[in-house]
């Protein structure tokens, strides 16, 4: 039991003072002496028994506490009794003082002694000392009081070490973390008792050596993993040094329990390779749903995909931007969906009005997808996959860099899968020619870089759209 503190009011001039003391004259003596210095005397207590009953009930701000009392109890024991209760500053008056009982005395923690007889000047010298440093004292267990119900509310695991790495402070969350005491933790060594891991090695990690390896004063470990007798928990690391001056005297190390983070990542990793799965599907129907259009060139926008995606490969792409273009590549016909099925399939060449009618999919298939929120631009993709960067290309003629490479890459693609495949004018002219005409256009129609490329696909990567 903490013993409650009385504290005087710092605004009060007059101290309430309790004198024990046995001899009637000492005692009136010593009362008129408080009351010339201005202190205000709650009474006078002859025995220990009555220096409890009015201690306990008057609450003074300090007791002036004869050593040898009338009774079965001395000050000292009287002391004793009155601390356990409550923290009143205690100043012991004797007439002597041997080594046993100053012994003894000292248990008690008094705030002084006075050894008769005394000046007046002494006595309140005494116990401004007195008063002061119990004020000091009670400020003093409030704020640790405040500091320990923080330090046990915390919700994250802190640990104190001193400079040698030896454990001197452990909060609640901690203690339960680690499935320890705090009274087994305390002056252990920290790496001992705390087994900080790799997550995928599993290997111990000495994080106090990497904190002293590091010039900061402080260490940040996003993802380690705490190993337990019963289980490994995923943590984040934080130690910040003590320092007094330029010396680092110890470290607080907080571990953050991050398992419930864990889960949700990988719950949305899930989530998003479900939807992005999702995604893929609907794309497809997309292309189905225009390839039905035309049974003659079934499979193309497919076979473009694949074809331009190996051509990124190839350019050291990312891998977002190789997906964009897997994506623009199944859609770029999309438009041919507006496109008469007659006309579509015609075994002979087209007149001039059926190939300005085709040449309208680009648009078509930008109007059809530019509603929809790609995380790319895949409707500006299929707008421009017919353009050419001397601008020569349709629908706007645009050229150079003001295609996106996307575009530059899909028609590319289209130019090679479409002279290699049958059409219903005309039977398969194989890679060899198809690839004659993106080398005679290299430079002209299309960007030097994706010609390259695609050839190094087909003939040193073997490319075959029957893979």
């Amino acid at each position: 039991m903490i013993p409650y503190c009385s504290q005087p009011d710092c605004n009060n001039e007059r101290s309430r003072i309790l004198i024990v003391e046995d001899e009637a004259i000492v005692a009136l003596n010593i009362k008129g002496s408080l009351n010339n210095l201005g202190y205000s005397v709650l009474g006078v207590a002859p025995t220990g028994d009555k220096a409890i009953e009015m201690a306990l009930k008057e609450l003074p701000d300090l007791i002036l506490m004869d050593i040898m009392l009338e009774g079965d109890m001395d000050g000292i024991e009287t002391a004793e009794i009155i601390n356990k209760e409550h923290s009143i500053p205690v100043i012991y008056i004797t007439a002597y003082a041997d080594e046993k009982t100053l012994a003894r005395a000292k248990i008690t923690e008094p705030f002084g002694y006075i050894i008769k007889p005394f000046e007046d000047r002494e006595l309140s010298l005494t116990i401004e000392m007195a008063l002061y440093k119990h004020r000091a004292e009670c400020a003093l267990r409030e704020n640790r009081r405040w500091l320990k119900t923080t330090f046990n509310s915390i919700g994250d695991a802190v640990i104190t070490t001193n400079k040698h790495g030896q454990i001197k402070s452990v909060n609640k969350t901690a203690s339960l973390m680690l499935g320890c005491s705090t009274e087994y933790l305390f002056a252990k060594d920290f790496s001992s008792e705390v087994d900080m891991v790799n997550p995928l090695s599993l290997k111990h990690i000495n994080i106090l050596d990497e904190f002293v390896s590091n010039k900061e004063n402080t260490l940040q470990i996003d993802d380690a993993t705490l190993k337990t007798k019963n289980k490994l928990i995923p943590v984040s690391v934080n130690i910040s040094g003590i320092r007094d001056r330029k010396t680092t005297i110890g470290t607080v190390i907080v571990l953050r329990d991050i398992s419930q983070l864990k889960k949700s990542e990988a719950a949305l990793k899930n989530s998003l390779k479900q939807l992005r799965h999702t995604f893929d599907e609907t794309v497809a129907s997309l292309a189905i749903m225009s390839e039905k259009r035309d049974p003659y060139t079934s499979g193309h926008q497919q076979r473009v995909a694949e074809l331009a995606c190996r051509i990124a490969i190839k350019l050291q792409m990312s891998v977002e931007e190789i997906h964009c273009i897997k994506i623009a590549g199944i859609l770029h016909d999309v438009g041919k969906f507006s496109i008469p099925a007659e006309i579509l399939s015609k075994p002979t060449k087209l007149t001039d009005i059926e190939m300005s009618l085709v040449k309208t999919h680009p648009e078509v298939g930008y109007e059809i997808l530019k509603g929809i929120s790609f995380p790319w631009p895949v409707a500006k993709i299929v707008l421009q996959h017919h353009e050419r960067i001397d601008g020569t290309g349709y629908p706007t003629g645009l050229s150079g860099n003001n295609t996106l490479l996307e575009a530059r890459i899909i028609a590319v693609a289209d130019v090679v899968e479409a002279m290699s495949s049958h059409r219903p004018y005309r039977p398969a002219l194989g890679f060899e020619k198809a690839a004659n005409e993106i080398i005679r256009g290299r430079g002209t129609s299309y960007e030097p870089n994706i010609v390259d490329a695609c050839i190094a696909v087909i003939k040193n990567d073997k490319f075959s759209f029957d893979q």
